[in-house]
């Protein structure tokens, strides 16, 4: 029996006379943990959700279908969650601060790292869905 499925050719660039960018984001992960100002905060804990966007060039990671030209969003996600459940800080900014610069140090090619930490319900004394802290860092090779 013939195979039926289509011939596949070999990826070639089309962007060589083009600058190339590409976004890599986790999206809304959760993690309980003990963050905030009150002592009740890092007594009981609670839930932290927490965005990662990643800006670099992935044209080679995707011509070469390589995990090891791109970043790697399992080990992104497992920085995120070491650092949402084995510390302990006062503020979201700074959580957020250490998960961007911890991406950062592991993939000094990046572009671009931002980082969304949110608190819902937070103990404001009123209704409030959540707070967050975006922490971003630009263009860091310049």
């Amino acid at each position: 029996m013939a195979d039926s499925s289509p011939d596949i050719k070999p990826e070639t660039s089309l962007s060589s006379d083009h600058t190339t960018t590409g976004t890599v984001r986790l999206v809304n992960a959760v993690f309980y943990g003990h963050h905030g100002v009150m002592q009740e905060e890092h007594r009981v804990g609670g839930r932290y959700e927490v965005d990662v966007r990643v800006g670099l060039d992935f044209e080679d990671a995707a011509l070469h279908d390589d995990l090891d030209r791109t970043v790697n969003y399992e080990q992104v996600y497992e920085f995120v969650r070491r650092l949402v459940t084995e510390n302990n800080f006062y503020l979201i900014e700074k959580l957020a601060y250490r998960i961007a610069h911890t991406v950062l140090e592991t993939y000094p090619d990046l572009e671009g790292v931002e980082v969304t930490v949110r608190k819902p319900n937070p103990p404001v004394g009123g209704p409030c869905d959540r707070a967050e802290a975006t922490y971003t860092i630009d263009d860091p090779g310049t």
